[in-house]
């Protein structure tokens, strides 16, 4: 493990980080002169369908738990050994604020603003798959996550057109939700190994 991370800093640096990606957004949507926000309201069918849209993503998850290959082991050792530290100390409603951060931040930035930057030059298909190239290589830590974050960001790009309005909170809704109950799965996994380790 890398002996420079410090899980006792972890939750405020991951949250300082995370928000740090709003200014990021608002700064490329001022040069490529696109609002952030500007697809972002509140609907109650956005919600439904964020929270109904997150399952697949879930069940996903808890497969590829259950799959025995080298480069899902890989990314499982990973999360574990470098989320783990810093996440079992909190709360789940730690937690929930974390995701709920990273959602809204990471949400603003690839699909509030660098989708339709791509789209406005080369159309809806290639701002879809663009953006989320982009996505993946954001959260390439190893190939194989990269390309599963591509996947999901396609999904989640997705999702924003589904009701017929685009909306930016049904992806929101869907990553941050996501988010929560990945970091509560890796806390739970991180716990049963200190226990097993006594």
């Amino acid at each position: 493990m890398n002996q420079s991370f410090d899980p006792e800093q972890f939750y405020k640096k991951a949250c300082v980080f995370e928000g740090a990606l709003i200014l990021v957004a608002m700064a490329l949507g001022w040069i490529a002169d696109i609002n952030p926000f500007a697809d972002l309201h509140f609907s109650e069918s956005a919600i439904a369908i964020g929270l109904i849209g997150t399952v697949p993503l879930y069940l996903m998850f808890l497969a590829m738990e259950q799959i025995q290959v080298n480069s899902l082991t890989k990314i499982r050792t990973l999360l574990l050994d470098t989320l783990g530290p810093g996440l079992h100390r909190y709360h789940w409603t730690d937690l929930l604020v974390l995701a709920g951060i990273a959602g809204l931040s990471e949400e603003l930035l690839f699909r509030g603003v660098i989708q339709p930057w791509i789209e406005s030059a080369w159309g809806v298909n290639a701002g879809l798959i663009g953006s989320n190239l982009i996505f993946g290589l954001a959260h390439a830590l190893t190939p194989m996550y990269g390309l599963l974050a591509m996947t999901v960001g396609i999904y989640l790009g997705l999702s924003m057109d589904i009701a017929g309005d685009r909306n930016l909170l049904t992806p929101v809704i869907i990553h941050g939700f996501y988010d929560f109950l990945a970091f509560l799965a890796l806390m739970r996994a991180y716990r049963a190994r200190l226990n097993s380790a006594d």
